[in-house]
């Protein structure tokens, strides 16, 4: 089982990016991924997680951000209270915005109602990409590319705090099925 940890970034830092960025000096690890002039950006928060093994996106956020079609699925996500639900697909290649760097990404979309304050959950698999460093004794998320760095004190994120006894969804596990019509 997957337990996601409740720590969000300490501030709007998080942008997912519906058009690809322009061909500048890349600072992503995959430049040949984003070539086009204009693109829309969209700030929220998101929640860093290195319990869960996959980025999840609401559906209300993905039709908000305006992002290509959806890749078909066959992945099934067993919630905290042990209900089983169907994502509605994966958003592939999500350009996501963290301070000065841009990261793509492949979040697993969800029909839910998102929490305001941090829409976007962050697995490990995104963390890996921005080769994260955390310190958990001075409270710090470091993400980094090549010889840049950016540092987040996570000491600072109490305002986002939450009744979490309240919240039903706070385990998710992936269970990958054999799908007969993708055989």
């Amino acid at each position: 089982p997957v337990t996601q940890s409740k720590t969000p970034v300490s501030e709007p830092v998080v942008a997912p990016v519906s058009a690809p960025m322009p061909n500048l000096k890349p600072s992503i690890p995959y430049p040949s991924r984003c070539d086009n002039e204009r693109r829309r950006m969209d700030e929220c928060l998101a929640l860093s997680d290195l319990g869960a093994s996959i980025n999840l996106m609401p559906l209300a956020v993905w039709k908000e951000l305006s992002l290509p079609e959806l890749t078909l699925t066959c992945m099934t996500l067993e919630l905290a209270d042990h209900s089983v639900s169907k994502p509605i697909g994966i958003a592939k290649d999500v350009s996501v915005k963290v301070g000065m760097f841009h990261f793509p990404a492949d979040f697993v979309v969800v029909d839910f109602k998102p929490d305001p304050r941090v829409p976007l959950i962050l697995g490990r698999c995104f963390l890996k990409t921005g080769r994260a460093l955390i310190d958990v004794h001075k409270g710090e998320l470091t993400l980094r590319i090549r010889c840049e760095a950016i540092t987040y004190n996570l000491d600072q994120t109490s305002r986002y705090s939450a009744n979490y006894d309240q919240m039903t969804a706070n385990k998710i596990d992936v269970t990958d099925e054999a799908c007969e019509e993708y055989s």
